[in-house]
């Protein structure tokens, strides 16, 4: 039996790279500063439980898969270093874990991540909301072909490295879908509860409408961490 225990993250404009300011300019625009800044402040918090519960472990030989990852060795330390540099929670815990015994692994491929990166960056780049609106409905129309491509290579390069009898640890995205894709004899164990991430996406999109869905999602984002079968 192989273990993988997975984090569905919440990705922060600190993980965007050089498109961060952008993104994060337009979604102050979108939601209001002082939404923003709370929706900050719950995503600190959350990645403070999800640290705490890492530490509570011997992680040492845990192979560490990591969204947006297209590299080991140095290049991926590169990687992690760089995003520590811009602010990035994730890859400060990612960094913590390797002090402590963890091994980085190549988890995505090069050329999928890019073609996503590239939609992104059209978006936040767009000049006008005409521009703009474009950029979106392109991204929309090739997005689920996209994510289930990467989630497949994910899946392969978690088969592929992770040998039996050891553990790893997944970072994903909460609308991935790798966990269909593994071999059955992954035991897989949520760190955080898929579903109600992504209900606190959409809480957030329409704050009004999901006004005590947002608090309470908030506040078990926050909360210890509590394993959870897939």
């Amino acid at each position: 039996m192989r273990k993988l225990y997975l984090v569905p993250i919440i990705h922060m404009s600190a993980d965007m790279g050089s498109l961060g300011p952008d993104l994060d300019e337009r979604a102050v625009t979108g939601l209001g500063q002082e939404l923003w800044q709370k929706h900050k402040g719950i995503v600190s918090k959350f990645w403070d439980s999800v640290a705490r519960f890492f530490d509570s472990l011997d992680v040492t030989g845990f192979k560490l898969y990591q969204d947006g990852l297209v590299a080991n060795g140095e290049d991926g330390l590169k990687i992690v270093t760089q995003g520590i540099k811009e602010g990035s929670r994730n890859y400060q815990i990612i960094w913590r874990l390797l002090q402590r015994g963890a091994i980085l692994v190549r988890t995505e491929d090069i050329s999928l991540v890019g073609k996503e990166y590239d939609f992104i960056t059209k978006m936040a780049r767009a000049k006008s909301l005409c521009q703009r609106e474009t950029a979106a409905l392109r991204y929309r129309l090739a997005q689920g072909g996209l994510l289930q491509q990467r989630d497949i290579f994910i899946a392969k390069r978690i088969n592929e490295t992770l040998k039996e009898g050891e553990a790893g640890i997944l970072f994903i995205g909460a609308y991935h879908d790798v966990l269909s894709k593994l071999p059955d004899d992954v035991q897989v164990s949520l760190v955080k509860n898929v579903t109600k991430v992504r209900k606190y996406h959409k809480a957030l999109a329409d704050p009004k409408k999901h006004n005590k869905d947002f608090d309470q999602l908030g506040e078990y984002l926050t909360s210890p961490v509590t394993i959870l079968p897939p």
